[in-house]
């Protein structure tokens, strides 16, 4: 069975994990060790940092 292309890139996510502090249970453990809180603040902060990125894109 294929897994699905994820959307983030692995730079990014590892990016966000670190400015959310998760970043060591990442290392250590393994994506599967998130708590679903974090994995979900992680998705509220690339939904941001795309909303930010967004508007400052000239049209």
């Amino acid at each position: 069975m294929s897994r699905r292309k994820g959307i983030m890139s692995d730079g990014l996510k590892y990016e966000i994990a670190r400015e959310l502090g998760v970043y060591d249970t990442v290392s250590r453990e393994g994506w599967g060790s998130v708590t679903s809180r974090d994995c979900g603040n992680m998705v509220r902060k690339a939904i941001e940092l795309a909303n930010r990125n967004s508007a400052v894109q000239p049209e």
